[in-house]
């Protein structure tokens, strides 16, 4: 089943453009984001790239690093020169050198290949939320007797609010954006930026539920998914 990316976009879909040489991954990618919600485009190389950036504005650009001609990288130097559209380039290089250069080179994320297409649409809901707050943040969920507001990440009940640390928060945020789908310890770290083992995000899950649940050994709202991560299923 495909990831449906959460926030729902409708005439305000993002629109991605993707550059790559390889038609077949090019393919692949334009496909699999557009039934997780998003307009795109694509682009085989930087010249058509350079063409396409003309004629129309991007929310996001999925880029390959390794091209012919003017590879990735020299591109996105080059559009940093006059725009601040987020760049994800997409790498075959996975040392620490060629992380660095690109994000001196001005890019915003960095996946190596092969790399699994849903740990590509959440570091693109990640950049996303935090360039286009406005049109990507979830708005107010209700759960069970709480309403939580993800864009000031106010957790409210019983006419007062609720306190959450800046873990819990940014954890129900992430959530919030993905109600109904299953994530794992691992993309719970990286999208909450939570440092430690998945143990610590067991600790941050467990505290969460003690503040959102009737029941917290019993969740209703926060559930586990047996082997494969969390899930929240909001009112």
């Amino acid at each position: 089943a495909a990831y449906r990316f959460a926030c729902a976009m409708t005439l305000d879909e993002p629109h991605i453009l993707v550059v790559d040489d390889d038609k077949r991954l090019r393919d692949l990618l334009r496909k699999y984001l557009m039934d997780n919600g998003f307009r795109v485009t694509v682009a085989m190389e930087a010249e058509d790239a350079r063409a396409r950036l003309q004629a129309m504005e991007y929310d996001l650009i999925v880029m390959d690093r390794m091209m012919p001609g003017e590879d990735g990288l020299a591109l996105t130097r080059s559009l940093r020169e006059g725009s601040t559209v987020p760049i994800l380039m997409l790498t075959a290089m996975d040392g620490t050198e060629a992380r660095i250069d690109g994000l001196e080179g001005g890019v915003d994320d960095y996946l190596t290949k092969p790399f699994e297409p849903r740990e590509l649409l959440l570091r693109i809901t990640t950049i996303l939320r935090r360039v286009r707050p406005a049109a990507t943040a979830t708005k107010e969920i209700r759960i069970g007797d709480y309403l939580f507001d993800p864009k000031r990440e106010i957790l409210s009940g019983g006419g007062s609010a609720i306190r959450l640390t800046s873990s819990e928060a940014s954890l129900l945020t992430v959530f919030a954006d993905n109600a109904g789908t299953i994530l794992s310890r691992e993309d719970l770290t990286q999208l909450c930026e939570i440092d430690g083992s998945d143990r610590m995000i067991d600790v941050q899950v467990t505290r969460l539920r003690r503040k959102i649940e009737p029941d917290a050994k019993m969740p209703r709202y926060l559930k586990t998914v047996r082997g494969r991560g969390y899930v929240l299923w909001p009112d």
